[in-house]
């Protein structure tokens, strides 16, 4: 599977609001590069917490995922330009871009290193072909401190893989459980 150069990105896939590559002094790099495109993260974050509201022991458990581990920040509400993760905890956050991903291309997102070099890691998420909408990440503050996520600048880094020939199944043929979500976004089973 050849990758995508940004020229190919502009043309194939669809990108809402699609950044050019430009140097913006103090930012944390976003939009398209030379072979993928990196993603800024939007405000709106659910920072783990190991005490649920209203008590209770904390199990994590994908199949039956207690949202009241979770504490809603929206950085924009709060007229701020970032959230903290806790040590050695996790924040679910949203792209500020929505993708449409063509039946003959697979994503693979990959943490910034930037971040990574400060402990922060992006977990690797496969976008399928056909796969739509806003992209739930996590991010891992591996560290023992405090860690700041600036929210509207880059996070991760998408890049797109292209096949001589379209899959059997895509996902939106498998009717997918993420299928078209419009935000930040909580594990489900089906």
């Amino acid at each position: 599977m050849p990758v995508l150069c940004d020229t190919q990105i502009r043309e194939l896939i669809t990108i809402e609001p699609f950044a050019d590559a430009e140097k913006r002094e103090g930012t944390i790099s976003y939009g398209v590069s030379s072979y993928g495109y990196d993603v800024r993260v939007g405000p709106k974050f659910k920072i783990f917490t190991p005490t649920p509201r209203g008590g209770g022991i904390a199990v994590v458990d994908p199949k039956h995922f207690d949202d009241r581990f979770m504490v809603d920040v929206d950085a924009d509400a709060e007229g701020t330009d970032h959230v903290i993760i806790p040590p050695n905890s996790f924040a679910l956050c949203e792209t500020v871009e929505v993708f449409d991903i063509p039946r003959d291309v697979l994503v693979i997102c990959v943490g910034k290193s930037t971040y990574a070099r400060c402990g922060l890691i992006v977990n690797v998420t496969p976008l399928e072909p056909e796969w739509r909408g806003k992209v739930t990440l996590e991010i891992s503050n591996t560290t023992p401190l405090p860690a700041k996520v600036y929210a509207n600048e880059g996070v991760a880094q998408l890049i797109f893989l292209k096949a001589d020939r379209v899959c059997a199944v895509s996902y939106a043929d498998k009717a997918g459980k993420y299928q078209d979500q419009t935000g930040l976004t909580l594990p489900k089973v089906d």
